[in-house]
């Protein structure tokens, strides 16, 4: 029995024991069928290694690593009972239920391309289809009121939701025909209210803008009642931020760090595509909004150190490697700039992967520590991050989205500008841009 077939209004007839009876053996029974490499992904701790140079299995597995602790556990509504939460050293004593959503909503705007993939692999099949039945049954907990995973929507004094409600939005954004379509009517109206009465929430004037302009944009995505003036306001106070050469400030001084990276770029173009689509904003400023992701996206491959590294700098270091979702986003749309292959794009960022996801990345429960490598390093963690804000790192994982025919995957290995640089191979020369 699939509980996704089942009106909400039934389904909140069954017990709590009915209901995880169900999900369980029908997740038990995708388990069953995963490649032994891809089973023991959702119980081995151990540090994940490429076999046979396969660096997709490597990327999936390492993918369901993280996942599956924050996934299996929300998916039976159990996230609140088992995630054990830390908390930033400086941590501002803000509602400590924000942690939640932050682990869901972040997490699964990572995983959400590879959900909606449907390339005829049979082995990885069996893998989406167990993401998507946990995202799915995930999402209806988060906004049941009845259930033990009901998560903490804010009000107009406690901010944060609006933050991770975007990358909700985000991941069904992606994945509407995987992950929004599926579920049943009344979760579906369940969240749509939940997504408006964000409304309350005044975004801070820095890169929040967006937030609130993302959700709004997936309501106008499904034909809902839109606060234009939200989405507007995150696009043009968002412009008015540019810089030059690829690069916003993030409010009106410049800050060098990664947030260009964890939410601007890819927040602003995917704002300006649904608006552009809809006819509400011109495909012009879409256009000059992908060309400057797609410059910055030429800085981010750059940022890649012969060995693996990438430069530690500004707040919020302890997201990891979702400060390279652009390129990412570039990679999975098959739009990287001119003069990057996807080819060393995949080798660079999985040197990056395997510096960063050692054993100790991993609390022995298997979720994400707070820190950069490691298990000592929670001093990074800024006065707003708990464990749950680390699982924006997923993003990284966006070229999954792509099958595994695709040359981001079957291209012979090649090195990445800043490896051939510095052992005197041919690299092309940089110039800054006007656009």
């Amino acid at each position: 029995m699939n509980t996704l077939d089942v009106n909400i209004s039934n389904f909140k007839l069954y017990s709590m024991e009915r209901r995880n009876f169900i999900k369980n053996s029908y997740l038990l029974s995708l388990t069953a069928g995963l490649s032994p490499q891809l089973a023991s992904a959702t119980t081995d701790q151990s540090v994940i290694t490429t076999t046979g140079g396969n660096e997709r299995e490597y990327w999936i597995n390492l993918l369901m690593k993280i996942s599956e602790p924050i996934l299996s556990n929300m998916s039976k509504g159990e996230l609140k009972k088992n995630l054990p939460v830390e908390y930033s050293p400086t941590w501002d004593q803000r509602n400590g239920e924000v942690a939640y959503m932050e682990a869901f909503g972040r997490l699964i705007a990572g995983v959400a391309p590879f959900t909606a993939l449907a390339d005829g692999n049979e082995k990885e099949e069996k893998t989406r289809a167990l993401l998507r039945t946990q995202i799915q049954q995930s999402l209806i907990h988060a906004v049941d009121p009845s259930s033990p995973d009901y998560l903490y929507w804010g009000n107009a004094n406690s901010r944060q939701p609006l933050v991770d409600a975007a990358y909700i939005a985000q991941a069904l954004m992606t994945a509407p025909e995987a992950l929004w379509h599926p579920l049943p009517e009344t979760t579906k109206k369940q969240l749509i209210k939940e997504f408006k009465g964000l409304r309350q929430i005044i975004p801070f004037n820095n890169n929040w803008v967006l937030f609130a302009a993302m959700v709004e944009s997936f309501l106008l995505l499904i034909d809902e009642e839109v606060d234009f003036q939200r989405i507007n306001n995150g696009i043009d106070t968002i412009q008015k931020w540019y810089v030059g050469d690829g690069w916003y400030s993030d409010g009106d001084r410049f800050h060098f760090d990664h947030y260009n990276g964890y939410v601007i770029h890819p927040m602003l173009v995917e704002v300006l595509k649904i608006s552009a689509n809809k006819g509400k904003r011109s495909k012009e400023e879409f256009d000059t909004a992908y060309k400057r992701m797609q410059r910055y996206g030429w800085f981010q491959e750059r940022y890649i150190s012969p060995e693996g590294y990438y430069p530690i700098i500004g707040r919020s270091s302890t997201y990891r490697a979702g400060a390279f979702q652009p390129l990412c986003k570039l990679a999975l749309d098959e739009k990287l700039p001119e003069g990057i292959t996807p080819a060393q794009v995949r080798c660079g960022l999985s040197a990056i992967l395997k510096n960063l996801f050692v054993p100790t990345t991993f609390t022995k429960q298997g979720f994400l520590t707070l820190g950069l490598v490691g298990d000592k390093q929670n001093n990074l963690a800024d006065y707003y991050s708990n464990t749950g804000s680390m699982y924006i790192t997923s993003l990284v994982f966006l070229p999954l989205g792509l099958s595994n025919e695709n040359n981001f995957w079957k291209a012979p290995d090649e090195k990445w500008t800043q490896k051939k640089a510095w052992s005197g191979d041919v690299f092309p020369k940089d110039y800054a841009v006007n656009y």
